[in-house]
């Protein structure tokens, strides 16, 4: 399936959608006959932006009408813990239980076709794939393409489209984007936080959603096996002064060894990149997670020195400026070799 509907590199060129593309998505949706089969895929590992965006969206198509809705992930079906109280858990289904051949496909926060794993078949099994992201390296492989580099999160596409739609956010919708938006922005700490950012916040709060109860849950809770995980993993971070330009970069990685070690699922080191990016003397920061024998999941930041999506785009991954990611094979010390390779090729300025 290609695109057709909207421009593919829109993203790419760090443009939002136009006017046409708002219209065409809306139009896909209010098409759908009462028997359609809707399903909506996000990334593998999913995040909270990633699930909370697909879940709330999900709801949001409940409430227009949409009987038959599915929501899916490639990989193991399992949901981080951190997750485990959204709402709208019931609308998941494994990957190999999704519908092969569904009337529309919705993606969310995949940033390119590679993230969605084995799932990926359903963009041409399907009657048409509507695309909603905010990854600046999206191409746009939709047949529509709701891709804003310019949003915080992709559950700002989501509301936006869902306010198109005629759909009342409740506050089980406005807990889910809530969730998305919070993680996204770093709990309204990084870059991307913008007055409209806030202005969103605000409207989601106004649905008497609990802000203090979903960070306890979302922020600060971990086992105390994770504790003691972090704390062996950052015992081994090293620090380069020298790289990029000067500007440094700082890394660890984590083993499968380490979880078992200490009895923890993957999904608990997604946390583990904002332990390592506080350090003051790297503007680069990154985490290598083994995913299996000479695989790993890279998570890279920047504080403004380092556009890493470009490191990320040339490992085969793909991100924002400040935040990327790609899958690296080999070992982990080769996969730190070959971010360092792209380093100064991505200095900002």
């Amino acid at each position: 399936m290609t695109s057709t509907a909207s421009a593919p590199l829109a993203g790419a060129a760090g443009l939002g959608p136009a006017e046409a593309d708002w219209a065409a998505a809306e139009a896909l949706v209010r098409a759908l006959p009462p028997t359609a089969r809707t399903l909506l895929i996000c990334h593998v590992n999913p995040d909270g932006d990633a699930l909370g965006s697909m879940l709330g969206f999900g709801l949001g198509l409940r409430q227009f009408g949409v009987r038959d809705v599915q929501a899916t992930f490639p990989g193991p079906p399992e949901v981080p813990e951190p997750f485990r109280g959204l709402p709208g858990l019931d609308l998941l289904v494994p990957a190999d239980a999704a519908d092969p051949a569904p009337d529309l496909v919705i993606c969310f926060d995949a940033a390119s076709e590679s993230r969605l794993g084995e799932l990926a078949g359903r963009l041409s099994s399907a009657g048409a794939a509507l695309v909603l992201d905010h990854h600046a390296s999206n191409p746009g492989f939709g047949t529509v393409n709701l891709v804003d580099p310019r949003a915080a999160a992709t559950s700002v596409v989501a509301e936006q489209l869902l306010a198109r739609l005629g759909v009342v956010v409740d506050p089980a919708i406005a807990e889910c984007l809530y969730v998305a938006l919070t993680t996204d922005t770093g709990s309204f700490r990084f870059e991307a936080t913008t007055p409209a950012v806030h202005q969103m916040a605000a409207r989601l709060l106004a649905t008497g959603i609990s802000p203090g109860d979903i960070s306890r849950r979302v922020f600060d809770t971990r086992p105390f096996g994770a504790v003691r995980l972090f704390g062996e993993v950052l015992g081994r971070a090293q620090l380069e002064p020298a790289a990029a330009g000067g500007r440094g970069l700082v890394w660890t990685f984590a083993t499968l060894d380490d979880l078992a070690r200490h009895d923890q699922r993957p999904y608990v080191l997604e946390a583990l990149i904002d332990s390592v990016r506080c350090t003051a003397e790297a503007d680069v920061s990154c985490v290598v997670k083994q995913t299996r024998p000479a695989e790993w999941a890279v998570s890279m930041r920047s504080k403004g020195a380092v556009d890493v999506s470009r490191v990320a785009v040339a490992l085969g991954g793909g991100g924002h400026t400040f935040a990327a990611g790609f899958t690296g094979r080999g070992t982990a010390e080769q996969v730190i070799e070959s971010i360092r390779g792209q380093l100064d090729a991505a200095l900002i300025g």
